[in-house]
Parts: structure tokens; sequence; C-alpha cells
């Protein structure tokens, strides 16, 4: 069985902890031992792994996740590469057009599309299984899975089902409802629409080509820019007659806001945080290497990162986005396939970040126009090459590197470096990148 798992997201709504690179999916807040935490697509992609080898698992994405997903997966994962976001019908139709032609996956090959943020356990995993095993029969051309309402949200939509079993032919669909009409849908035995769905291959292939002018899988990637941004429940699924949705009634919770956020949370403070007596439903998640102290705090929570500084009403921060909206978006932190950075400091004229480099690991070979910069080195081993020249580097060394001079750091183990930018208009944009003769790369 083949998984495709959606990431995507803008990261706004868990501001300050993600953005337009980090969203959410990547925010490390499972803790699964001491002092180790993961992140929802490390866990969803733990679990499904945890069913067995005879499953392949791909990531559908957009180019600024990538290394995000490598850094937290592994470089061997399996990554279709969205051009640029254009909603899940083009996401899905590019994805299993990478799976057949890519992958050599058969058009009779069943494909389960899920999102990659729902908190959920083992038994919706074997409910995958078994929407996966509906499609395969061939029954019905599409097979979604309908997650049983534990209250009436405005934030889902909802299928409507013929009859009430765990298996059932769709009457319709609804939007995203008032809470009374949520109410009303569920005495008519609805379920929230989880987003999940399953197909075999040629299905989605067959009507893609009925929307879509392509030729083959390079053919939408050079197409898929100006394709319709759309999502497969408008293009697909509302327009569909032979369709079944089973009934899952197992744990399951998208943690979209922050109160569902805090609610799968197994401690109330990460990070350095000092709480009274008085505080309670109080969480508190501080990725900076200052102390947090709260007092007297009710169903709250403080979020502190390079970004920002959230302290919110918990169901109230469910309203964030137009906020974060007029906010100037600068990428504070983020994680790369090579390791991470962190910005610690911004003025007029400079810029002071925190890089670690992962062992074996290497930054593009680059120069800037307008700007200086000079490297320290915190922790570890390496080589910079400056204009083509080597140096090895290690714990207490400076290198400068000029405006205009081309160069890159190799780490022989994890390397930590603050690295200040010095000029006018600084900018991720001052970066032009070159090819680097492997020849350099070796050690000496």
């Amino acid at each position: 069985m083949n998984f495709v798992l959606l990431s995507g997201g803008s990261g706004k709504r868990l501001w300050p902890l993600s953005n337009d690179v980090r969203s959410k999916q990547f925010i490390k807040i499972f803790k699964i031992e001491d002092n180790v935490y993961e992140s929802m697509i490390q866990r969803i992609y733990r679990q499904i792994c945890q069913l067995g080898e005879n499953h392949s698992i791909t990531i559908a994405t957009s180019q600024h996740q990538v290394s995000a997903i490598r850094n937290q997966l592994g470089a061997e994962v399996e990554v279709c590469v969205e051009p640029n976001r254009r909603d899940t019908f083009p996401a899905v139709v590019l994805a299993t057009a990478y799976l057949n032609e890519v992958k050599g996956i058969s058009e009779e090959d069943v494909v389960v599309i899920c999102p990659v943020d729902p908190y959920v356990e083992n038994e919706y995993f074997e409910a995958l299984k078994e929407l996966g095993n509906i499609a395969a029969k061939g029954e019905c051309n599409l097979a979604l899975m309908g997650i049983e309402p534990t209250y009436p949200s405005e934030k889902y939509g909802y299928i409507i089902p013929k009859m009430t079993s765990k298996k059932s032919e769709v009457l319709c669909f609804k939007e995203k409802p008032s809470e009374e009409d949520a109410k009303e849908y569920i005495m008519q035995g609805a379920l929230w629409n989880s987003g999940v769905f399953a197909y075999k291959l040629k299905y989605v292939l067959e009507k893609a080509r009925e929307l879509i002018d392509f030729v083959d899988y390079k053919d939408l990637l050079a197409k898929y820019d100006v394709m319709e941004k759309i999502s497969f429940d408008y293009a697909i699924v509302e327009k569909e007659p032979n369709i079944q949705v089973m009934r899952f009634k197992g744990s399951w919770k998208d943690l979209g806001t922050w109160n569902t956020f805090t609610e799968s949370m197994k401690e109330n403070i990460q990070g350095e945080a000092l709480t009274d007596e008085k505080c309670s439903n109080l969480s508190v998640i501080n990725e900076l290497n200052i102390p947090v102290i709260c007092m007297g705090l009710r169903n709250m929570v403080v979020a502190a990162s390079p970004e920002g500084v959230l302290i919110a009403d918990k169901k109230q921060s469910s309203y964030i986005k137009p906020y974060v909206d007029k906010l100037e978006n600068k990428v504070m932190f983020a994680e790369k396939s090579w390791g991470n950075f962190k910005v610690i400091d911004v003025d007029k004229e400079s810029m002071t970040i925190n890089i670690t480099l992962k062992a074996g690991h290497r930054l593009n070979y680059h120069s800037h126009e307008r700007r200086n910069e000079t490297w320290t080195v915190i922790s570890g081993t390496g080589t910079a090459i400056v204009d083509s020249k080597k140096y090895k580097i290690k714990q207490g060394d400076t290198v400068d590197l000029p405006k205009g001079s081309k160069h890159t750091v190799i780490a022989e183990t994890e390397i930590k470096i603050v690295e200040v930018q010095l000029g006018k208009d600084i900018s991720v944009y001052d970066k032009q990148k070159f090819k680097l003769d492997e020849a350099l790369v070796k050690y000496n």
C-alpha cells in the first residue's frame, strides 16, 4: 500500500513557534524520553513505518519544506516536491503521477492520502489499511475516512452518509457550518471530513487528464505554476457519484490551534520557565535561552521563540492569524537538511546568527555583494573554504569573509558557528551560489 502524506501550511496559527519555513508539523513537542522530543511529522512517519515494510511512504510538499523534512526524517525519505503552492488537487495529482512514473507504481495499486499533522494512535493506522482495502476492492472510485464527531465543531467540513453503518455511500457534503447547523448535521449521523481518502492510481490519473492538459509527470511540473488553485474536495470529491465513507470512532485530533496543540503536550512546561501555585491550565513553551516567569495565569498559553512572544487565552488563541498577518514575517529559525540556524540579534546594519552544521554536511558555496561576514567557531571541527583556499577550523577560530568572497564550511564533526553579518540592506536575496570543486571537499 502507498501512503502519501500531505505536508503544507504557512505556520501562522501556531506563531511564534511556526513560520513559513517551519510549519506546525515540524515543532517538536511530543516527549519520547528525557530531553528528547519529536514533531508531528516524525511521529506519524514513525507510526506508519511500524505497520510493516510492505508499505511505501511519500511526502508531498512544497520546495521550502524539503530541507526541514530531510532534517527530521533523514536524507533517504521519499519526497514529491511541488514547485509552488497550488492547493490539494494539484498536489495529489502531482504525487499520483510521481508514484506512477518515477517510482513505477502500477495504476492498479492503491494510494492512501492523509494529512501529516493529526494526533492519532495506532488504531488510526489500522483504519488507514482498512480504507485502502475498500478502495482496492473497486466497489467505489473514492473511499473517504469520516471522523465521528465529539462536539459540534465549526472548524471542519461534514460528510453526511446515507446510513449509520461503518461503511456507507455518501448523501452529501456540508461546508464548515455554524455551531447550530453542526448540531443538526450530527443528529443526521454526519462525520467530520478528515481529509483522508484512498483510490486506485488510475482513477486520479484519468480524472486529472479530464481536467488538466498534460502529457506526463515532467509536463505537470512544467505547468504547475499556472494550474488552478483548488482543493481535491472541490475538484473531485464533491462531484464523484461512486463514493463511500468509512466511519472512524477512534482517537483523532487536529492540532491546528494553540488550544488543541497544548492538549497533546505531556508536560505543561518545555524550556526554561517558572510558574507560581496560582497558575492553572497553563502551557509554556520557551525556545529562548532566557527564563520566563508566569504568575497567576489561568487557561493561558505562553510561547517564546526568536520570532516573538505570544501570551494568550487558549480559546482566544484560535483567532491569531489576522494579527500575525500584520507582522513583517522574517524567518528567525529554521531546520535545514544540513542542520539549523537561529537569528539571535538584528540591528539596522547587522545580524547575528547561530548556525549548527551536522557532521559530514556543508553550506552552499556562495558569496554576498552587500555585506561582510565573520564566523566564530563555538564548538566542533571542520574546513572553511574561502575563494578556493582551504582552512582547518576548530573551537575559538575566526574566519573573515569580505563581501564578494566565495565561501562555505564543511563539518567534520557537528560544528557550531556564530555568524556576524555587517552591511546595509542585509537580505536573504543577497546571495549568489557557485559550483564547488569536489576536490576541495575532501579532507587533507
